[in-house]
């Protein structure tokens, strides 16, 4: 079975939302920056049907969206999906900005960047309700941990 969890390919969080900025300012419209989110969300590992229920279910979210983690020498790795293309693309690209940190770090990433980036204004208000919910739950499983 392929390993469900994402591995980061950006040194830091800080070098994936840099780099996630500068991917997305090279597309002239909103139209062609989801097809890129969502060749994102297809990018992802396959996550196992097994971990498709209530209990690895995002509150929150307008779609279905489900998140696993898992610790690894101190670093937190997550593995998500969506039933829905977009959604699954910003579930992808939540997860290369905190899958595979410590603790700490997912702690002191504030999910601010997504306003930054201009995702949440971008989305419809539901869905730009549940990117920050995925955002928070990313976060609580990281302050549990580090509790």
């Amino acid at each position: 079975m392929t390993d469900p969890f994402v591995t980061p390919r950006d040194d830091t969080a800080a070098a994936a939302i840099a780099a996630i900025g500068e991917e997305l300012d090279l597309f002239d419209d909103w139209m062609q920056r989801y097809q890129y989110i969502i060749e994102m969300g297809r990018a992802m590992p396959p996550f196992p049907d097994a971990w498709r229920d209530d209990g690895h279910r995002v509150p929150g979210c307008q779609s279905q969206v489900w998140l696993e983690m898992t610790e690894r020498d101190g670093v937190l790795f997550f593995a998500g999906a969506s039933d829905a293309a977009i959604v699954s693309g910003l579930v992808a690209l939540l997860l290369r900005v905190y899958s595979g940190r410590p603790a700490e770090e997912i702690l002191a990433t504030d999910p601010g960047f997504l306003r930054e980036l201009g995702l949440v204004q971008a989305l419809s208000t539901n869905r730009g309700n549940g990117v920050e919910a995925m955002a928070r739950a990313i976060r609580h499983a990281a302050a549990q941990v580090g509790a």
